[in-house]
C-alpha cells in the first residue's frame, strides 16, 4: 500500500528503506532464469557472488549463496551459462540495495533450450515474422554492404576477403560487436539498426562462425528477431554451418549456411557477370545475324518472283490488252458514228424535200397578216388588207383587191 507522506510530513530514508524491505520480503521465494555474467569465488570465503542477467533486456541483479550451494553446479555452471535459480529476494537497508540469497541453482539443459526455442519460434511464426511474402529481395549490385560481426572474427575476414575477390570495388561499412555472451544481443541489435538508420546501406549481413547451442543463442533472441523483421533494408543471417538454425536464419531476407556462402550469394561474381555479358552479347548477335538472314531470305525470294524479275511486263500486258480495247472501242465508235452520219444525212435529205423553204423555191408564196398568222383560206382576208408574201428569196408586202375579196 502507498504510504501517506506529504513535503510536509515526509518520510525519513531509513523509513522508506525498511518499508521497501518489507514489501520484498512478503514476496517470498521464487525461481529466477538468467545468464551468469560475473562469478566471484574467493579463497576460503563461504560466501559465492554471481550477476545474473537478462540479455533480452540488458537487466541484471546480484546473486548470493552459500558455497555449498554453488559447489553442488561448479562443475557445469560458469561465466556465460543459462541457469534457474530457487531464489528469496533481500532488500539490503543500509546501502538500498536489492539481491537474491540462492538456495538452488540449476543449469538449464540443452534439451530445454531447444524446447523454449522452439516454443518461442511458433510464437514469432503466428504473429508472420517468418512468412515468406515478408522477404525482401536483395539488390542485384550492393555499392554498400553492412556487416555485423565480431572483430576480427574469420566470419569477418571471410566475409570481406571473398566479396572483394568476386567484385573488387565493392565497398563495407562493418560494425564489430560481441557474438555470444551477455553483451552479444544488445549489441547486435543496436548495430543492425544503425546500419538499418544509414540510407547508403543496400544490404545487411549478419556473420557468425558455427558453435555450439548456447554460443548461438543471441540469435534467437526475440529482441534480435523483432529488431531484423523491422527492417527497410534486407538482412543475410551467416550464422554458423548447415545443422545450425537459429531463428534469424528464419526471420531473415535471406539464410547463407555460411559467412563464405553469405559473401557468394550478396555480391556477384565479375568474371561470371563479364562472361554472362559476352555470352548475352554473343546470343544478341546471333539473333541479329538469324534475323537477317531470314529476312535476305525472304527478299531473294521475293525478288525471284515474275513480278519482280521484270515488273514491266504486266505493265505491258496491261498496255498490249489497253490498246487493244482503245482500237476495238474506236472502230465501234467509228462504225456507229458512221451510222449516225448516214442515217442524219437521210434525214436532212428528207426535211429538205419536205421543207417551206423548198416548196417556197418552186415557186410557191406564203401569205401572212399583220399578225404573222398564214392565211389558209380566202374568207381569212378582207378587201384592202395588207398582207406579208414570203418567198423563196425573201419577202414583200401585198394589198387584198377589193374586187378579190
Amino acid at each position: 500500500m502507498a504510504a501517506n507522506t506529504s513535503s510536509e510530513s515526509p518520510l525519513p530514508v531509513g523509513e522508506v528503506s525498511r518499508l521497501i524491505g518489507g514489501w520484498v520480503d512478503r514476496l517470498g521465494a521464487i525461481w529466477v532464469e538468467g545468464q551468469i555474467t560475473q562469478l566471484s569465488r574467493r579463497p576460503g570465503a563461504g560466501v559465492v557472488f554471481l550477476t545474473l542477467r537478462d540479455p533480452s533486456y540488458d537487466i541484471s541483479i546480484s546473486v548470493t549463496c552459500y558455497r555449498q550451494v554453488f559447489e553442488a553446479v561448479a562443475d557445469v555452471v560458469g561465466e556465460g551459462a543459462r541457469v534457474v535459480v530457487h531464489a528469496k529476494p533481500e532488500w539490503y537497508a543500509p546501502r538500498g540495495q536489492l539481491s537474491l540469497r540462492a538456495a538452488e541453482i540449476k543449469p538449464v539443459g540443452v534439451g530445454e533450450l531447444l524446447a523454449r526455442l522452439e516454443q518461442l519460434k511458433k510464437s514469432l511464426a503466428a504473429e508472420g515474422l517468418f512468412a515468406r511474402e515478408r522477404k525482401k529481395p536483395l539488390p542485384f549490385l550492393p555499392q554498400l554492404i553492412g556487416l555485423v560481426c565480431g572483430r576480427a572474427s574469420a566470419a569477418e575476414r571471410d566475409v570481406l576477403e571473398n566479396a572483394r575477390h568476386r567484385w573488387p570495388a565493392v565497398r563495407f561499412e562493418v560494425r564489430n560487436v560481441p557474438v555470444q555472451g551477455v553483451h552479444a544481443v544488445p549489441q547486435v541489435v543496436q548495430a543492425v539498426k544503425e546500419l538499418d538508420a544509414m540510407a547508403e546501406v543496400d544490404v545487411i549481413v549478419v556473420a557468425r562462425g558455427g558453435g555450439s547451442v548456447e554460443d548461438l543463442l543471441p540469435f534467437s533472441d526475440e529482441q534480435l528477431v523483432r529488431a531484423v523483421a523491422s527492417c527497410r533494408t534486407p538482412v543475410v543471417s551467416a550464422i554458423g554451418h548447415e545443422p545450425d538454425s537459429p531463428l534469424l536464419d528464419l526471420v531473415a531476407d535471406l539464410r547463407a549456411s555460411t559467412p563464405t556462402d553469405a559473401a557468394k550469394k550478396v555480391v556477384p561474381d565479375v568474371g561470371e557477370e563479364l562472361e554472362r555479358v559476352d555470352g548475352l552479347r554473343n546470343r544478341a548477335r546471333r539473333c541479329v545475324e538469324a534475323v537477317l538472314a531470314r529476312e535476305e531470305r525472304g527478299l531473294a525470294h521475293a525478288l525471284a518472283r515474275p513480278s519482280m524479275e521484270d515488273p514491266h511486263r504486266m505493265i505491258d500486258e496491261r498496255a498490249d490488252h489497253v490498246a487493244s480495247l482503245v482500237d476495238r472501242s474506236r472502230r465501234t465508235l467509228g462504225h456507229l458514228l458512221d451510222r449516225a452520219d448516214s442515217e442524219l444525212t437521210h434525214t436532212h435529205a428528207r426535211v429538205v424535200a419536205l421543207s417551206p423553204a423548198a416548196t417556197l423555191r418552186r415557186g410557191y408564196a406564203v401569205l401572212q397578216k399583220a399578225d404573222g398568222h398564214v392565211v389558209r383560206a380566202p374568207e381569212e382576208i378582207a378587201a384592202g388588207e395588207a398582207l406579208r408574201a414570203r418567198v423563196a428569196e425573201g419577202e414583200f408586202t401585198v394589198r387584198v383587191d377589193e374586187s378579190d375579196a
